[in-house]
């Protein structure tokens, strides 16, 4: 597993389904059978994942729609992706050069 951090790129697995229901979601990774519920700001943050893939991106986002401190989101993102990793939900890409 990739050490997370804020500036880690976050890759949705391709075996994972979304499906959304009054402004929760919840998760289910096809290859392992694992699902995975998230809360409203969860769900804005999976749906940031999708769109930015940085997790730097998503926390100044997450800023600017939410009244949160920059280092409590941080960590709380970071926190997620850690969890949805373990589970197989995300995988953390290696940008380095080589």
């Amino acid at each position: 597993m990739a050490e997370v951090s804020i500036v880690s790129r976050v890759r949705i697995n391709e075996d994972v389904l979304f499906q959304e229901l009054q402004g929760e979601a919840v998760l289910l990774n096809l290859k392992t059978g694992v699902y995975f519920g998230l809360d409203t700001v969860g769900t804005r943050i999976w749906q940031l994942l999708g769109e930015h893939g940085v997790l730097s991106e998503v926390v100044q986002e997450m800023l600017r729609e939410y009244d949160v401190k920059e280092q409590s989101c941080s960590e709380d993102v970071v926190a997620l992706v850690l969890r949805m990793e373990e589970h197989g939900i995300v995988a953390v890409v290696d940008d380095s050069p080589h």
